[in-house]
């Protein structure tokens, strides 16, 4: 499995001409996942080797704006890089409680249709993530409002044990999240390759001494 990062902004607070808000492309298989979305992170998709439209799932770490702010103008961009397909598997989109009511507002006031489905899927953020006073509950957010038809999207609570969020895991990779402390609820992401058996003939080893 190949594998291969790029760095698409690495500025905070805000951009600089020279300097993206913070945005990196891990690329797998043919696939890209997206690591925050600051403003920006569109104009610096077209100035890379990258192909938007590869674009499958994004991860936000917490929702100061420098991280989510492009996010919105990112989802119009692909949808219209899009055509309309009836069994066209969604994006998928990880990140903080909020992040689902941040997106589809945003969306909703700015009359942005898009071509193609998504799902947010939110961590549950645990109080000691940040200080007591900038801590929010954002539970009831969206409360009655169903997934689009056709659409699963989950909510993640930290497993006690584990100390983490596990969020997919297929024949090749584990992906989790973690609590970090910082002004706001934020997480990071574990991207875990699973072992993988070695191609040595151990007995015919053995036998050879």
């Amino acid at each position: 499995m190949s594998m291969d990062i790029t760095f698409l902004g690495t500025g905070s607070a805000y951009p600089s001409p020279t300097r993206g808000a913070s945005a990196l492309v891990l690329r797998r298989e043919g696939e890209c996942w997206l690591f925050d979305c600051g403003e920006g992170t569109q104009t610096q998709l077209m100035k890379s080797h990258l192909r938007a439209g590869r674009i499958t799932k994004i991860f936000i770490t917490h929702l100061h704006g420098d991280h989510i702010f492009g996010l919105p103008g990112l989802m119009c961009t692909l949808s219209l890089q899009s055509s309309p397909e009836p069994n066209k598997p969604p994006v998928d989109i990880y990140g903080p409680l909020g992040l689902r009511s941040f997106l589809r507002r945003s969306l909703e006031l700015s009359h942005s249709q898009l071509l193609f489905p998504y799902a947010v899927h939110e961590l549950v953020p645990t109080r000691d993530q940040c200080p007591v006073e900038e801590f929010k509950d954002f539970s009831d957010l969206d409360k009655d409002e169903g997934a689009p038809e056709g659409v699963e999207e989950r909510r993640f609570h930290l497993d006690p044990v584990e100390n983490s969020y596990l969020l997919l895991e297929d024949e090749q990779l584990v992906v989790k999240g973690f609590c970090l402390f910082h002004r706001v609820p934020s997480f990071g992401f574990v991207v875990e390759e699973k072992p993988r058996p070695g191609k040595l003939n151990v007995q015919k080893l053995k036998d050879l001494g």
